[in-house]
């Protein structure tokens, strides 16, 4: 008799027992069991298994038989050989493999497809294909970020963009303090990992905007450059624009302008999204504007599915679990705030992987019986069913005639015992596949015999008495077994099975005895402790007192540390001391010689927290505004402040919106001191005042706070009249009248009109008047030229007029000036300047307001060359009733005229008569051009033009002249004056082979004017030398030769001082004779010596031609 003891819970109780009559499950797990059995996959890795790269790979296969199958292994389609490969082993009587990575194998080299095959002489079992592929965390690429500058309101995305990594890092944005980036319904972190911001703030500009990647697999995280980022608000861009501009430009960027939402994410009006059955759906939508918009999802045509619904993301991101075909559809989100609204329509369509309608399920037969192996699985599209035996395709397998193929069921058909064999089922489409293994296996009549013998009843009986169970506290499985669903105490007892068949009769006893279960009444917690604390974790139990517990703690699935920090308690573990090593899982397990329980906790250790940089930001917006005190002219408004964000409320801003005239526009009120909650507000009649308050501190302006409750105040006369009341006439025979219209809260009531009144100054007249409706103009008609007007405009309403009003002068319209200034005259003070004189028009003349006068000038002609030319008017006007004026920038030596016109609103009156008066002769300009040529050993050639403007007559040019040595050192300067009338000069006498430096200038009767300067050199003999090259009036030497040692020049010389020496000893020998002269000697020997010509060896003179 076998004996068996249950804890008492929910749990079923069942009694495995068997029949012949179907087919049979046989656990091998009996101790008794001794039949044959095909190998069953009992554990294996997943279908896509992510290694890590550091550790050895571990690919699991185990597997159950009788007898105990052996396993082979696949790689990529082959047989892999693993004794040729000293890196990978095979777990002891297991299929499992393990690959060294951690003695020198890399990881890499053993990506593939891996299956694995358990075998036996009852038929082969296979495993999923198994995927292997390392995990990698490559680095972030090198990219250079450049600054984000952008403008207050505007939206913005920070691409971060992680390396493609297996599986997909996590994403997540930190600062540089490692502190997550705080995320609002205004700044959100994508699906793709990017940072978006609906409208940046001036709080927003900072520098380090990092992106982080986590590489769970390989416990990586890899960070990206940081992200700059900075905030123009518009007050700086104001300042910074008229830093940069003068006082008299227009400058001032435009305000912070509110937007209507557009879609940062996705774009376009649709798209389209796939997604598989099981899997969660997440759609996002991330829409820009001003006010941060607000996000809602629609199902067109339907709704949303309840209970798996789910808003993340600030509502930005949909999220629907385990979806279904059911959850295809059209999906709308809709950004609104209140200038509008975006939408985005995303299709969704659900496909679904091979999922089992019916998975085929292992048979045990006996010779000659029929049995079935079904296999049905759905999907979108709808899976492919194929057969294989013991692991090849059915089509090429040994033939059973017992077995047929109908698709996705295989019959069998008087079975023998070779027609054992394990049969797999594969269910696939092109979004994955289901693999099954199911074994027929044909027993013996003598492993028959020995089920009934150890655990196959057909008969149940209970107690003493052999009674026969009956009643819904059982169920009876058509495989024999014996289910109790929820065992009790009084389930205590020995129950016994009868079995009987052709061949005998055989009968098991099993003791049953129920215990109380074994509970953790009070399990561990989740805990974050920070480095060097204490940290404990409870594990309370309750168990029947008839069984002895142990409790035993793991840390990540092992034994704890052996460390005193850990201490071990009757129902707690204290970890002393905590440091970074200690972070992870702690299970405590109870055990009893019946059954086991455990529970869990994870210890999170984080470095203790730097002491926070203290955040200064704009105030909180105040809150819970209350009007009390209502009266008809004012109303007392109090409010809650909001946090000041560690920067004192300086001040409190009240504005008020008429939501009668002009609502959704609001004004400034008044402001309060930070420390005031309350203000006496004063009201003015017939307004549906809402009151909003505005904190303030230095770093800014709160969000306004929400409106208070509406006070409409009742109506009453106006208390104010129209301002800027003016009268202008617009024709000479009209007058304008005009106002700026009272706001409509000045109004005080309904029916807002005004009173126009007019009358003519200094004239004896009655008022008129006139009541027009709410405008701003009156024309009054057939008005004298130009006459004053006393005018005023009153207001009135339903309930009566305002205060009177004030008077205003104005005039009808002007007409252009009757007569022309007289008198006009000139005084000529220089060549350039004059000034004017004339009389002033009498008033009355004027027909309008007098505006000044305006000169208008022109040059007739040039009195040094009599020749006209087209006649260019200036004009100078001179405000007021000014009678006189300067006439700058006039041409010397000219002759202009003039005449004077009176200016009113209207335009100008007649011209006076035309003034001709002359400009006296000034200094002239430059010659036009001045150049050298014809360069000889000894002399050059000057050229020149006369002056563009010789402002008058011409008396003669002025050249001077210096040479130049080779250290450009000045020689002396030589002046000679040249006749008006000449345009060319030749220099003679001139030293070879030198520079000169000339400067000439033209000159009148008042003086010499500006020079104009050029230099040129003189060329050297022709004994081999070249002559000096001349362009743009100067002239350059080739080189220089010494001319006192040329032999021509020394033979010369040689001749000269011999002849001298001639003349001198016939003069000494007549001298010593004493002889008489003849007169004409004596005349020729006294001569003056002053009146024979002589000439200077460095004497110069010129010649015109």
């Amino acid at each position: 008799m076998m004996k068996k003891s249950i804890s008492a819970s929910k749990a079923s109780l069942v009694l495995f027992l068997c029949q012949m009559i179907s087919a049979l499950d046989v656990p091998l797990d009996c101790k008794y069991l001794t039949l044959s059995q095909p190998p069953t996959i009992t554990q294996q890795s997943p279908k896509d298994y992510i290694v890590d790269p550091r550790e050895n790979i571990v690919i699991q296969c185990e597997a159950k038989g009788k007898p105990p199958p052996s396993f082979s292994w696949t790689r990529n389609g082959t047989h892999f050989d693993i004794d040729k490969d000293a890196q990978v082993t095979m777990k002891p009587n297991s299929g499992t493999l393990v690959i060294n990575i951690m003695n020198g194998g890399k990881a890499e080299a053993y990506e593939g497809v891996y299956q694995c095959t358990a075998r036996n002489e009852r038929g082969a079992a296979i495993s999923n294909n198994i995927i292997i592929r390392p995990s990698r965390s490559p680095l972030w690429t090198k990219e250079k970020l450049e600054p984000n500058q952008v403008r207050e309101g505007d939206s913005l995305v920070l691409h971060c963009r992680p390396p493609v990594g297996l599986p997909p890092p996590i994403i997540f944005w930190m600062d540089n303090a490692f502190q997550r980036l705080p995320q609002s319904e205004r700044v959100s972190q994508g699906l793709n990992g990017d940072l978006y911001f609906s409208n940046v703030q001036p709080e927003d500009t900072r520098e380090d905007y990092i992106c982080y990647a986590r590489f769970n697999h390989t416990q990586t995280i890899q960070q990206k450059q940081p992200i700059s980022v900075k905030v123009f608000s518009m007050d700086s861009l104001n300042d910074t624009i008229a830093a940069n501009l003068s006082d008299t430009d227009i400058y001032g960027a435009k305000p912070v302008t509110e937007r209507q939402p557009i879609l940062l994410t996705p774009t376009g009006s649709t798209s389209t999204k796939v997604e598989l059955r099981g899997n969660v759906l997440l759609l996002e939508c991330i829409a820009a504007g001003l006010p941060t918009p607000v996000i809602r999802w629609i199902k067109e045509g339907g709704e949303l599915p309840a209970n798996r619904t789910f808003f993340e993301n600030f509502k930005k991101t949909l999220k629907i679990i385990d979806v279904s075909e059911a959850d295809s559809g059209n999906y709308k989100c809709v950004a609104r705030n209140i200038l509008g609204s975006a939408h985005h329509v995303i299709s969704v369509t659900v496909k679904a992987a091979p999922y089992w309608i019916t998975a085929p399920r292992n048979l045990v037969l006996s010779p000659g019986e029929d049995g079935t192996l079904i296999c049905r699985a759905n999907g979108n599209p709808k899976p492919n069913i194929s057969w294989l035996a013991n692991g090849v395709p059915i089509a090429i397998a040994p033939e059973d005639p017992s077995r047929k193929v109908d698709g996705d069921t295989i019959i069998f058909s008087h079975v023998q015992e070779r027609s054992s064999a394990v049969y797999q089922c594969n269910a696939s489409n092109e979004y994955g596949y289901l693999l099954a293994n199911a074994f027929v296996n044909v027993l013996g009549k003598k492993q028959i015999f020995n089920i009934f013998k150890f655990s196959c009843v057909f008969t149940l009986e209970k107690g003493v008495k052999g009674s026969i169970l009956r009643g819904d506290e059982y169920v009876f499985h058509d495989n024999g077994t014996l289910e109790i669903p929820v065992a009790q105490k009084d389930s205590t007892g020995t129950y016994t099975c009868v079995a009987r068949n052709e061949l005998g009769k055989i009968q098991n006893e099993v003791r049953l005895e129920v215990k109380d279960p074994t509970m953790i009444i009070k399990q561990p917690e989740y805990k974050v402790i920070q480095r060097y604390g204490q940290v404990s974790f409870e594990c309370i139990i309750k168990h029947d007192f008839t069984l002895l517990p142990t409790v035993i703690w793991l840390k990540d699935n092992d034994e704890l540390p052996d460390d005193e920090r850990f201490l071990v308690g009757k129902d707690n573990l204290t970890i002393m001391n905590v440091t970074d090593k200690d972070d992870g899982t702690y299970t405590c397990i109870v055990n009893t010689t019946l059954d086991s329980v455990s529970a869990s906790a994870v210890l999170t250790v984080v470095a203790a927290p730097p002491t926070p940089a203290i955040i200064y930001a704009r105030p909180n917006p105040p809150f819970d505004l209350e009007l009390t005190g209502q009266l008809e002219r004012s109303v007392e408004l109090s409010w809650i402040p909001g946090d000041e964000n560690n920067s004192p409320i300086t001040n409190f801003v009240i504005e008020y919106e008429d939501g009668l005239h002009e609502p959704g526009v609001w004004h400034y009120q008044t402001e309060v001191p930070g420390t005031q909650t309350t203000v006496q507000l004063k009201l003015s009649p017939y307004v549906n005042y809402s009151f909003r308050v505005i904190a303030v501190n230095e770093i800014g302006r709160s969000q306004p706070s929400e409106p208070s409750e509406q006070y409409l105040t009742k109506s009453a006369n106006p208390d104010e009249n129209p301002s800027n009341v003016q009268g202008i006439g617009s024709e000479p025979d009209n007058l304008v009248i005009t106002w700026e219209s009272l706001k409509g809260f000045q109004s005080n009531g309904p029916g807002l009109q005004y009173k126009v009144s007019w009358r003519q100054k200094d004239v004896d007249d009655e008022w008129t008047s006139v009541i027009v409706a709410n405008v701003s103009k009156y024309i009054v008609s057939g008005t004298p030229t130009f006459v004053p007007y006393e005018i005023k405009v009153q207001a009135l309403n339903d309930l009566g007029y305002a205060p009177e009003p004030s008077e205003v002068i104005g005039h009808s319209g002007e007409d252009l000036p009757m007569v022309a200034p007289g008198n006009v005259q000139v005084h000529v003070i220089n060549s350039t300047l004059a000034k004017v004189h004339w009389d002033p028009v009498p008033l009355k003349s004027v027909r309008g307001h007098l505006q000044g006068y305006k000169v208008y000038y022109w040059k007739v002609q040039s009195l040094s060359r009599r020749s006209r030319r087209h006649v260019e008017k200036k004009i100078l006007t001179f405000r007021g009733n000014k009678t006189f004026g300067m006439l700058p920038g006039l041409e010397p030596f000219s002759s202009y005229k003039l005449n004077v016109r009176v200016v009113n609103g209207k335009g100008e009156g007649p011209a006076s008569p035309d003034k001709v008066f002359k400009t006296p002769e000034g200094v002239p300009s430059s010659p036009s051009f001045l150049k050298i040529t014809n360069p000889t050993l000894d002399s050059l050639t000057l050229e020149w033009g006369s002056p563009t403007h010789p402002n008058g007559v011409l008396t003669s040019y002025i050249l001077k002249f210096q040479p130049i040595n080779n250290t450009h050192e000045l020689g002396p300067l030589v002046e000679i004056r040249i006749p008006a009338n000449e345009s060319s000069l030749i220099l003679k006498n001139l030293n070879y082979s030198t520079r000169y430096k000339f400067y000439f200038n033209a000159q009148t009767s008042v003086g010499s004017g500006s020079q104009i300067t050029e230099e040129a050199v003189t060329i050297m003999d022709e004994a081999g030398i070249l002559r000096p090259a001349v362009g743009a009036g100067k002239a350059m030497a080739s080189r220089q030769v010494d001319i006192a040692t040329q032999g021509w020049f020394i033979g010369l010389m040689c001749a000269v001082a011999l002849l001298i020496l001639i003349l001198l000893i016939v003069c000494f020998i007549r001298r010593n004779k004493g002889g008489k002269y003849p007169v004409k000697e004596k005349e020729d020997a006294h001569a003056d010596p002053e009146i024979q010509p002589m000439k200077e060896d460095d004497g110069t003179f010129g010649e015109y031609r």
